[in-house]
C-alpha cells in the first residue's frame, strides 16, 4: 500500500494544457476512480503517475516522497490498460511470470509466486492455456496478475472494463473490487462510465477540462454536487430558474417549500434548482399530492420508465420505478425537496 499526492501537476502537449494544477491525495489502500469525459486529461494523469510521461511541472509523492525522477520500472506503480497487452507467445504462467524473470527473482520463488497468484484471480487450470485461447475477462485477469506479480504499491487502471460486454463487465468490476479489498493495495481507476466510478470507489476526482472540479465521496457527489457541471456528469437533471423566500423556491412554474432542502440559499434572487428526475414522483390524478401535470412523452427501460411531464409549460423528466401511466395521461406531480440544490447564479 502507498499514500498517493499529486501536488499542482501540469501537462502540456504542444501549446495545449491538458493538466491544470492537479491536487489529489489518495489514502493507502483506498480505491479512487478518476472520471470524466474522453479528453479531460483522465489518462494522462494515470500516466505520469506510472511514470510513462513527464509531467511539465509539480509533484508526484508516494508515501511523502518524490518519484517524479524514479523511473517507471522501479517506481512501484503498475498499470493495466485496456488493451491487455499479453504476450501471445506466452502461455498464462509465461505471461505472469515475465515481470519476475526480469527483475531476477529466482525460478523457485517465481513458480511459487505465480501459482499462488493464479489461484487468487481464480484462473487454475489455464497455467498452459494462450491468450488467444482464453476469454476477455481470463485476459484481463491475466493482465491483473502479471501486474500484482512485481508487488507493486499502487495499482493504476486505465478503463480495464470498456472492451468487456455489459455482464462480463459487471462480473469483472466485482472481481477487481473483491481482489482490491483483499489485497489493500492503493488503488486508482480511470473511467468514464458514472456508474462503475459510483459502484467501485471510495473517492471520486471528477475531471473536466484538465482540471478536477470536485474529489469527494460518491454519496456527497451524486447527491450533493458543488456545481452544474459536476451534477450532470452523474445523469441529466431537471433545471429551474427562480428565487428564494422564507425558505421558499418561487419561479414563473411551480412554487417548492425548501425546508427540507439541507443546501439552501436563502434570499437570493437568482438561483437555479436542481432536482434529480428521481425526486419527481407521479401519482394517479385521484390522489390529492402534488400539482397537475401532463404527460408528454414515456420510455419504459426495465427497471425504471422515464417520463417527460408538462406542468404550466414547464417539461420535468422523471424516473420511477415501473408504472402504467401512458402519453397523454393527466397526473399529478411530487417533487421531494429533499435532494434538490439551488446553484447561486449571478444576478
Amino acid at each position: 500500500m502507498s499514500h498517493v499526492k499529486l501536488i499542482n501537476l501540469t501537462k502540456r502537449f504542444d501549446k495545449v494544457e491538458v493538466l491544470k494544477n492537479i491536487n489529489l491525495d489518495i489514502k493507502e489502500g483506498e480505491i479512487v476512480s478518476l472520471l470524466g469525459p474522453s479528453g479531460c486529461g483522465k489518462s494522462t494523469t494515470l500516466k505520469i503517475i506510472a511514470g510513462i510521461l513527464e509531467p511539465d511541472g509539480g509533484n508526484i509523492l508516494f508515501d511523502e516522497k518524490s518519484v517524479n525522477s524514479i523511473p517507471t520500472g522501479k517506481r512501484d506503480a503498475s498499470i493495466v490498460f485496456q488493451e491487455y497487452l499479453l504476450f501471445p507467445h506466452m502461455n498464462v504462467f509465461e505471461n505472469i511470470e515475465f515481470g519476475l524473470k526480469m527483475k531476477k527473482v529466482n525460478k523457485k520463488d517465481r513458480k511459487i509466486k505465480v501459482e499462488e497468484l493464479i489461484d487468487l484471480v481464480k484462473l487454475s487450470g489455464f497455467e498452459n492455456k494462450y491468450p488467444s485461447e482464453l476469454s476477455g475477462g481470463q485476459q484481463q485477469r491475466v493482465a491483473i496478475a502479471r501486474t500484482l506479480a512485481i508487488n507493486p504499491k499502487v495499482l493504476l487502471l486505465d478503463e480495464p472494463f470498456s472492451n468487456l460486454d455489459i455482464n462480463l463487465r459487471n462480473e469483472m468490476r466485482e472481481f477487481v473490487l473483491n481482489l482490491q479489498k483483499k489485497l489493500k493495495i492503493t488503488t486508482i481507476l480511470v473511467t468514464h462510465d458514472k456508474e462503475e466510478a459510483l459502484m467501485m470507489s471510495d473517492k471520486i476526482a471528477v475531471m473536466l477540462n484538465g482540471e478536477i472540479k470536485q474529489f469527494d465521496t460518491p454519496k456527497n457527489l451524486y447527491e450533493k454536487p458543488k456545481t452544474k457541471c459536476v451534477a450532470n456528469i452523474f445523469g441529466e437533471r431537471n433545471y429551474i430558474r427562480g428565487k428564494i423566500r422564507d425558505n421558499k423556491f418561487i419561479s414563473d412554474f411551480i412554487d417548492l417549500d425548501l425546508s427540507y432542502c439541507e443546501l439552501l440559499i436563502e434570499g437570493m434572487n437568482n438561483v437555479e434548482l436542481m432536482i434529480p428526475q428521481e425526486s419527481i414522483k407521479l401519482h394517479s390524478i385521484e390522489t390529492e399530492e402534488g400539482t397537475k401535470g401532463k404527460i408528454i412523452k414515456r420510455k419504459y427501460a426495465g427497471e425504471k420508465t422515464y417520463y417527460h411531464v408538462d406542468i404550466n409549460e414547464l417539461e420535468l423528466k422523471s424516473s420511477v420505478a415501473n408504472s402504467n401511466f401512458t402519453e397523454g395521461e393527466i397526473v399529478r406531480v411530487e417533487i421531494q425537496t429533499d435532494k434538490v440544490i439551488p446553484f447561486k447564479l449571478n444576478d
